[in-house]
Formats: structure tokens, sequence, C-alpha cells
């Protein structure tokens, strides 16, 4: 029998006031019924959609295009390779440059996660909610002419906050290139390794986004 592949959990636990979006309302998770009184555990989600890791649709930013309920289940899943782009920042950019440098050899990912660590600065901090780095259009461009299906980031954004009419978005999401945002734990990849990426988005009718469980699994 073979050996279990390595799942690595790439998603951000959910919780009541945790980080978003700066315009966003804060979430709350609030448990509504108690195993000791009701019987059972539950509990009431009052957020949006794009909160934590999720996923952002073409429709997100382009009227007429794909909602997340129509995105077919096997573009949510596919190699995937990790692009340290730490090194390479340019204040609250990733420029197009890091990404030639980080571009794996040989069999390119149809999905590339962009590793900044800026999930380790998870928290209300005006360093975490506005200054992350985000792709330049060009970057953006240039994932999408190597044919990826997805791109992934640890940050707030796939655009620089500064960037207020989210270029990278359009550029990506124009293409039918899904985007996940504050994604975590990218530290546990390896550059340089292919692992198959499996998105799993809440399944919402007519959705720009949502939610998403995402995992790398290698051999």
């Amino acid at each position: 029998m073979a050996p279990a592949p390595q799942v690595h959990d790439l998603t951000a636990t959910l919780e009541s006031f945790m980080p978003v979006w700066p315009t966003s309302p804060l979430p709350s998770f609030e448990p509504v019924g108690f195993v000791a009184r009701d019987g059972y555990l539950i509990e009431r989600i009052n957020c949006l959609t794009h909160t934590g890791t999720h996923l952002d649709a073409p429709a997100h930013f382009l009227e007429g295009t794909a909602t997340v309920d129509a995105i077919a289940p096997s573009s949510l899943v596919g190699p995937a390779a990790v692009l340290d782009v730490r090194e390479e920042l340019r204040g609250t950019t990733i420029p197009k440059s890091a990404l030639e440098r980080h571009w794996p050899k040989g069999p390119g990912p149809e999905i590339a996660l962009l590793r900044t660590d800026w999930s380790r600065e998870r928290a209300p901090t005006r360093k975490y909610l506005y200054d992350f780095p985000g792709l330049e259009p060009d970057g953006a461009a240039w994932l999408a002419a190597k044919g990826v299906k997805g791109v992934g980031t640890d940050t707030l954004g796939i655009d620089p906050y500064a960037n207020a009419t989210f270029e990278a978005h359009k550029v990506l999401l124009g293409r039918g290139i899904w985007i996940l945002e504050a994604l975590d734990h990218l530290d546990t990849l390896r550059e340089g390794t292919l692992y198959t990426l499996v998105a799993a988005p809440l399944k919402i009718a007519h959705g720009s986004g949502a939610m998403a469980r995402v995992f790398a699994l290698e051999a």
C-alpha cells in the first residue's frame, strides 16, 4: 500500500474579530447552541464571503463573468509551486523580476503561490492591514502568460492596498484565473517542489468568491 500523502493545511483559522480587509466589517462566530443546555453545539456566522482564507472568482470585479459556484471543481485542483519572494519585495510591491527568478525549472505549475510570510504579521495593525505587498500589473500579466489557472498569496490582497483600481485583480480575473488570498503556512512548503493544491471554496450561488479550505498534498 502506498503511503498517504503529507497534507499541508494552508488555511487561516476563522475567528471573531480577526483582521480583514480594512473596509470590511469585523466577522463574528457566535455559539448559539451548547451541548450541556441544548444537546448539541452549533454556531452563527456573521461575516463577508471574503473573510480569512478565501477565493476570488472573476465576478468579484468583472460583471458577467464566472461566479464562485460556476468554477469547475477540476479547475480548483492542480500542480502548484511556491515562489519565495520575501527577499525581493520592493516596499509594498512584488516585482515581476522576483517571479521570473523563482519560477521553477522543468514542468511549470498550474497554480502559483506567492510566499511573503505576511501571514506571520496577522493582527489588527497598520502594517498588516495596509502595508502588505502585492503584484504589479506586469507581474500579474507575466503569471497569466505562464498559463496558470490560479494564483495565491499569504497577504490580504493580490494588489497592494495603495492600488485602488485593483489592476492585478483585473488582469488575472479577466483571464479567468482565480485568486486565493490570506493563505497561511506557506513556509511549510519547499520552493522547487510541485504540490497538488486543493482549493475548496463554499459553493455560494452567484457568489463573487467564498471562504475556502486549502490543502497542498505531497507524495
